[in-house]
């Protein structure tokens, strides 16, 4: 469970479906999976009695078919569906809600960027997690996927335990990238980018001295542990502090909180926090 749900249910779940749809809507398979969705009803997705829910979204079908077959040879993930373009991913997410979207970025009707933004401003499909699979490594779309609402990213090419690691890690409720690599990726876009510094969010003026401080040290790339000794506080009081953070500023997690903490000059690129 994200620091996040410590204060708020984001599930918004509603029945399981029990058939499991193709790229074009077309049954393919019928699942068991009954009751409630969400972490609240069913435990930590990845555990004993509750398979992780993936959508595949990706305009190529070899490439949905080889994900969907390296999926199914795991007993703890299950494919409960496929789509084609982004238009098509938004809908499957709010009917299935599954609890990791696997989401191409070039698609055709509607780019993955589009498709993350509305799956995460869906009041019911919002509860997915958003993994995003890109060919180019540092793609500037990345970072704009990030900022849409992404919990992280991916190459294509990527060793198939590292991806099944990454959809667990999705799946539990935190960031995919470490925070030191969304750290790096932020740094360079905002460098390349020469943006000026905006204006402090209004969001921000909610924080409390000491959640700006903790802000600054997750965007820095700090874990919990470490905030906790930076800052002499406890490592439970550090995910605390993490939690509200994400509350007060609608992130969805620790990799949104580095890309905010840089967009309002919390942190400047070449900072290293020490």
């Amino acid at each position: 469970m994200s620091e996040r749900d410590l204060f708020a249910d984001r599930s918004g779940r509603g029945a399981a479906q029990d058939v499991l749809l193709g790229a074009s809507g077309t049954p393919v398979a019928t699942t068991a999976k009954g009751g409630t969705s969400g972490i609240g009803a069913m435990g930590v997705p990845g555990t004993a009695g509750h398979p992780i829910d993936v959508l595949i979204a990706d305009d190529q079908s070899l490439v949905r078919s080889g994900f969907r077959m390296l999926l199914s040879s795991y007993p703890f993930t299950r494919v409960v569906g496929e789509a084609s373009n982004g238009l098509e991913v938004v809908g499957m997410a709010r009917d299935l809600v599954p609890d990791v979207v696997l989401m191409d970025i070039r698609m055709p009707v509607m780019d993955g960027i589009e498709a993350t933004r509305a799956i995460v401003g869906d009041p019911i499909a919002k509860a997915c997690r958003i993994l995003i699979l890109t060919t180019f490594d540092l793609d500037e779309y990345v970072y704009d996927a990030l900022t849409a609402g992404a919990s992280g990213f991916l190459l294509k090419d990527t060793d198939p335990d590292e991806l099944i690691n990454a959809i667990r890690v999705i799946a539990q409720g935190e960031a995919l990238l470490s925070p030191s690599v969304t750290r790096q990726l932020v740094s360079e876009f905002v460098r390349s980018r020469k943006a000026a510094i905006p204006p402090l969010s209004s969001n921000l003026s909610m924080l409390t001295d000491r959640e700006r401080e903790v802000l600054v040290a997750v965007a820095h790339g700090l874990s919990n542990q470490e905030i906790a000794t930076k800052l002499f506080i406890s490592p439970a009081t550090a995910k605390t502090h993490v939690g509200r953070i994400m509350m007060k500023l609608d992130a969805h997690d620790r990799a949104q909180l580095v890309v905010l903490a840089y967009e309002n000059g919390l942190v400047v690129p070449g900072d290293t926090g020490v």
